[in-house]
């Protein structure tokens, strides 16, 4: 499921809509102490007022908002084993095509039950099920174009998942205009925090408008900080590696090939090497392909970046090293997320540095008067703290 279909289907998230109808809503509600459901409460959609419904719509758009890989995870199911009973792709498959709610309802409580083993939450909880349709049109074109064509969608039933915490609420002062007079004010009852969702999930995940149950999206409560035990023990779902991982992944490797010392013009070279795999990628958008870098194209990189002394087989040594997988598949998004912004840090115990990767070639390690010094390359006046500083000849 691609950053495309992940926006397409969260912009639905809206009142008054006939692209996506959420059918029925299931409520359960986790004391901070205890490991069971303490409440629970299942109810069409339609039937919560306006007020809630909004609120709980732009919950689920927070559950699915985030950078793929960061926040929002393809994770792809295991296969089920004689003893798994539970096996939550299963109870999600039938529960999404159940024909009573009450089914439905069993299969989520089910799962809600799976949150709760061995597992002791900070606060109080509120997980959050919805089940409803989503449609597609077939025809792309304008948003009038996209109207006259509704008849022709593609439908999608789905399952969303969010978990909440609670926050106590505070005591405040307010004026009681009545008796007019300043009063404390307490609320007992604990407020349910839609605004930042600790984790979820959507199944099942599309591409190319087609449902993919072997798969299913979670979301972490946090960039680049997944809930593992979730992933296995809840979703029953197989390893996954964030985009930070894979970037550690990529520069271990790197210096176990070169020995940890690369010149920046190399290291330059590299970072334009991926994000020309990118660019391809960006033209080639339709087929939806992601650009890896498996041995072989770490090999191909780092020999037309300049750095010596590459074959495969010193590659596939690397990978094992590190990764001990040399079928692994590092993807070039994660390496150079984003090359316009994305920064490289230079630490020294002087100063911190950063700069972009297509300017690193301008950096230099070089010796003035037996001192080991940075040297930036410059196009106009350097300014610090709105003062031009002076040029100094100190190369001898």
């Amino acid at each position: 499921m691609n950053k495309k279909a992940i926006a397409d289907i969260r912009k639905r998230f809206k009142l008054d809509t006939d692209l996506l109808k959420i059918t029925n809503i299931y409520n359960v509600y986790i004391r901070q102490e205890g490991n069971e459901i303490y409440h629970e409460v299942s109810q069409p959609f339609a039937m919560l007022d306006r007020e809630q419904q909004e609120l709980f719509l732009n919950n689920f758009k927070k559950v699915l908002g985030g950078k793929l890989d960061a926040k929002l995870f393809e994770v792809k199911f295991r296969r089920q084993t004689e003893e798994q009973e539970d096996h939550t792709q299963k109870l999600l498959y039938d529960a999404l095509h159940a024909d009573e709610v009450a089914d439905w309802k069993e299969g989520m409580q089910r799962i809600a039950e799976k949150m709760v083993q061995d597992v002791q939450y900070e606060k109080d909880i509120v997980i959050t099920f919805i089940r409803g349709n989503y449609y597609k049109p077939t025809k792309r074109g304008s948003e009038e174009a996209e109207i006259a064509a509704r008849d022709e969608v593609y439908k999608n039933p789905f399952i969303l998942c969010s978990m909440n915490q609670t926050v106590e609420p505070k005591r405040a002062l307010v004026f009681d205009f009545n008796e007019k007079e300043f009063k404390s004010s307490f609320i007992a009852d604990p407020i349910i925090n839609l605004t930042s969702p600790i984790g979820g999930f959507l199944f099942p995940t599309f591409t190319d408008n087609a449902a993919d149950v072997n798969h299913i999206l979670y979301s972490a409560g946090k960039a680049n900080k997944p809930n593992y035990h979730f992933i296995e023990n809840v979703l029953n779902g197989e390893e996954i590696m964030t985009a930070d991982e894979d970037k550690v992944v990529f520069e271990e490797i790197v210096r176990s090939i070169t020995g940890n010392e690369i010149n920046t013009r190399t290291l330059a070279s590299v970072y334009d090497e991926i994000q020309r795999m990118m660019e391809v990628d960006e033209e080639q958008e339709e087929e939806e392909s992601i650009p890896t870098l498996d041995t072989k194209e770490v090999t191909r990189v780092l020999k037309a970046s300049g750095v010596e002394n590459v074959d495969t087989e010193k590659v596939e040594r690397a990978f094992r090293n590190v990764i001990d997988d040399d079928t692994y598949e590092l993807k070039a998004s994660h390496i150079v997320p984003s090359y316009t912004s994305k920064s490289i840090k230079i630490e020294t115990k002087v100063a911190n540095i950063s700069i972009s990767p297509q300017d690193l070639r301008y950096v230099r390690q070089v010796e003035v008067n037996g001192k080991r010094c940075i040297l930036i390359e410059v196009e106009e006046d350097t300014v610090i703290e709105g003062f031009t500083i002076l040029s100094e000849d100190i190369l001898e």
